[in-house]
């Protein structure tokens, strides 16, 4: 597969995994064997390293507590930044951590069953490590879009409509 397909392949995939081999196939003009291993292949590569589902936890579950924690950290001649980001990224209620540009470091974010469990978390695991100097804990408190996809139903304005 050339790489402008290999491409589209890989932009279908992320808008929508849950595509069959032979409606990505017909998407693309090429056979469901070609497109099979392809994605076999990019797997391999780890250009594909999973597939999800996006959740609307609000609607699923209100008890669920998910906050972007900003963490500062001091580096010495032993310790670089993946090194820090390999021991984070261990956690499993860390669901995404980067190494950002700006008045912080890394940025994570963390989910926990309550904003209890979260602080816990923060406090005791994350804060504790040697090498961070200060986090910063910003609690999500509403969602409207995740990973591209309108988040609620939409009618939860209350807000009285005027007519003129």
């Amino acid at each position: 597969m050339n790489e402008e397909k290999r491409r589209e392949l890989v932009e279908v995939l992320a808008d929508d995994a849950r595509r069959s081999t032979d409606d990505l196939a017909r998407m693309l003009d090429a056979s469901a064997d070609d497109v099979e291993k392809e994605i076999e292949a990019l797997e391999d590569e780890g250009v594909l390293r999973g597939y999800t589902a996006v959740v609307d936890w609000e609607e699923f579950d209100d008890d669920r507590a998910e906050a972007y924690v900003e963490v500062n950290v001091s580096l010495d001649r032993e310790t670089d930044y993946v090194d820090i980001a390999d021991r984070i990224a261990r956690f499993p209620e860390v669901t995404s951590l980067t190494l950002v540009s700006g008045n912080y470091d890394f940025g994570l974010t963390v989910e926990a069953d309550s904003m209890n469990d979260v602080s816990a978390f923060v406090s005791e695991k994350v804060a504790p490590v040697p090498e961070i100097t200060q986090t910063v804990t910003h609690f999500v408190m509403d969602k409207y879009k995740e990973r591209g996809f309108g988040m609620g139903d939409g009618d939860d304005d209350e807000r009285l409509s005027v007519s003129p």
